[in-house]
């Protein structure tokens, strides 16, 4: 009996080990996304903002940076920021994210605000039925990439991507959390 449970326990551990290895190959994937050279629209998907006046996290700003070295490079394309406000938020993420961009040099005329969003999946329908995307550059941290581009594909969007290098120790709680969140797409988010 007691050599039974032994076996039990050695395969479920190696399930759940075998399907964290499966989902870290997936974000791995997502980290490695290539944007598009002639995409009509940046989406940047929204993080926590911090303090009153409120300012980006170190997640945020790492997609704003990576979002205005992509923007310089191309005038044309149009941005959309998207983020509500947390319960624990002075304001919403996009007005955070549209003084950054317009204190880093981005035209105010080229910025949409989608302000409702709570989560990635409602950044990106609420983006989706609010604006014309058109071709789209989505901009997200690297280990939150493929959930972002898949949630885009699932409603049809023609998306690619642009990760932001997660350089904090903030991506390692959000890795964590991605474990758990790509799960819930995969099975809920369609």
């Amino acid at each position: 009996m007691v050599h039974l449970r032994k076996i039990i326990i050695i395969i479920i551990f190696g399930i759940g080990l075998i399907y964290i290895i499966i989902v870290a190959i997936c974000m791995f994937s997502g980290s490695q996304e290539k944007p598009a050279e002639n995409a009509d629209t940046v989406l940047i998907l929204g993080a926590k903002v911090n303090g009153n006046p409120a300012s980006p996290s170190f997640v945020l700003q790492e997609r704003l940076d990576a979002a205005v070295v992509y923007l310089n490079n191309h005038p044309k394309v149009s941005v959309v920021v998207s983020g509500g406000q947390g319960a624990d938020e002075s304001v919403t993420e996009a007005s955070v994210m549209e003084e950054y961009l317009v204190n880093e040099g981005i035209a105010r005329n080229r910025i949409e605000k989608e302000t409702k969003s709570k989560r990635t999946e409602e950044n990106i329908s609420n983006s989706n039925e609010k604006f014309e995307l058109g071709k789209t550059v989505i901009v997200t941290s690297d280990y939150h990439m493929y959930r972002a581009m898949m949630l885009a594909e699932r409603q049809n969007i023609d998306v690619s991507g642009l990760p932001a290098e997660s350089k904090t120790i903030a991506k390692y709680k959000g890795m964590a959390r991605e474990l758990l969140s790509i799960t819930y797409a995969w099975v809920f988010d369609w």
